[in-house]
């Protein structure tokens, strides 16, 4: 069965479909990192109420953006395997459909985080989506460079939660900013390298595509999360975490590069999609560690 039809007999329901136009995977990370910024950078007792209002408004920007990159890659999904199923190249929704569907979502985003926690971190969000949408997704054809590109407005949403809290960056913010823009390396590099031969049809100029042997995408695998084991250590040196965590951390970095370390002796498909599941675990373990221990003291 060609790729088209196997869209169209998996073509979900039009609720689920606009549903999947938001990646829920990637709100999920939008609304932990977040929540993680906003409870790290609180003083005082925990405003409940205000870190809900900055977690939603911050994930309906996330989502609008989301939607909107699928929008934009439409043409480019219907050729991938792993894609031809979303709702545009299946047949589920309509590119119109999409389009006011995720700039509702972000404008929603955008006037929530107004309203409801300060203007410096409802520019984040905007200059987040507008990066996002304006560099990263037309760079995805053109150079390997976008995911370093993508990368920063990836490691933006503990700065909102952050900024929500405080109204102000400190340096405690950069530090989760530094954490997340590395983890992101390992994470989206595994992904690549196995779905390579798809964004390969599709023209997506990842970096495993362009290295078909896997030396250059394995090092840059392995520098970052090396150099995430400093970076995260970097909590505790400023303040934000204490001695335990400082412990938790440095177990956890070098558990994820002996995990980069044994994917990259192979290269395998199945070594990289146990790679991509550490990378899942490894960032959760860092923050929930990091949360423990600040209120915890």
């Amino acid at each position: 069965m060609s790729t088209a039809r196997l869209a169209a007999a998996s073509a979900p329901s039009r609720p689920m479909a606009f549903f999947a136009l938001t990646k829920p995977d990637v709100s999920f990370l939008v609304v932990m990192t977040t929540l993680a910024g906003y409870a790290l950078g609180t003083t005082g007792p925990l405003d409940w109420l205000r870190m809900t209002q900055t977690v939603v408004g911050t994930t309906f920007v996330a989502a609008g953006a989301s939607t909107l990159n699928q929008y934009l890659e439409r043409e480019s999904d219907a050729h991938m395997r792993r894609t031809a199923a979303r709702p545009l190249p299946s047949g589920a929704l309509t590119p119109p459909e999409a389009l006011w569907f995720g700039v509702g979502l972000a404008v929603t985003g955008l006037i929530q985080l107004l309203l409801t926690t300060n203007l410096f971190a409802t520019l984040l969000a905007a200059a987040t989506c507008v990066t996002y949408l304006g560099l990263y997704t037309p760079l995805k054809k053109r150079t390997t460079l976008s995911t370093l590109v993508g990368a920063f407005p990836g490691a933006v949403p503990p700065l909102i939660g952050w900024v929500a809290a405080r109204g102000r960056l400190d340096p405690g913010a950069w530090v989760l900013f530094a954490v997340l823009f590395l983890w992101q390396f390992p994470h989206f590099h595994a992904i690549a390298w196995m779905y390579r031969e798809d964004y390969g049809r599709a023209g997506i100029r990842m970096l495993p595509v362009v290295d078909p042997e896997g030396s250059k995408t394995f090092t840059q695998i392995l520098v970052c999360a090396a150099a995430l084991i400093p970076v995260s250590l970097l909590a505790a040196v400023t303040g934000l975490a204490g001695v335990r965590y400082f412990f938790g951390a440095l177990v956890l970095g070098m558990m994820l590069v002996e995990v980069c370390l044994w994917a990259a002796a192979r290269k395998t498909n199945v070594r990289a999609k146990w790679l991509m599941h550490a990378t899942v675990l490894h960032l959760p373990l860092l923050l929930g560690l990091m949360m423990l221990d600040k209120f915890s003291r």
